[in-house]
């Protein structure tokens, strides 16, 4: 685990502020995420609920890919919150979300709550074993 800077503090919070544009109204789970390019842009997500659950997707795929699709490719940091109404609550990415990450960032750094407080961890971490098509 890692102390937290005032700049992962600051992506914390502009994570807190999209969590408040997810739509969640299966589970009242709101989750923002903000991910860093290496050149210091940012690109935030939400989590996106649908009524036919396999086509939900979640707040770190859609910084992903929102960044992506503007031609960045080159990733340093990610930070996660989520709530459900009763306070913030653990939120490490999930394995399909590493999964895609793991295609641009392999050694990302993520910020994110777990035990009460938040840590910062590598992707590689995280993930240790991703599906590379070789």
């Amino acid at each position: 685990m890692h102390g937290l800077t005032p700049e992962r503090q600051s992506l914390l919070e502009q994570a807190r502020w999209a969590a408040r544009n997810a739509y969640a109204p299966s589970s009242g789970f709101k989750v923002g995420a903000v991910i860093v390019s290496s050149g210091g842009r940012m690109f935030t997500g939400t989590n996106v609920e649908n009524v036919s659950s396999g086509l939900s997707i979640c707040a770190e795929r859609v910084a992903l890919f929102k960044a992506v699709s503007e031609g960045e490719r080159e990733f340093s940091e990610l930070a996660v919150v989520a709530e459900n109404g009763a306070g913030e609550q653990n939120a490490p990415p999930c394995g399909a979300c590493r999964q895609a990450l793991n295609e641009f960032a392999p050694e990302l750094k993520i910020s994110y709550r777990e035990s009460g407080g938040f840590v910062t961890r590598k992707l590689s971490e995280l993930f240790p074993d991703p599906f590379t098509g070789d």
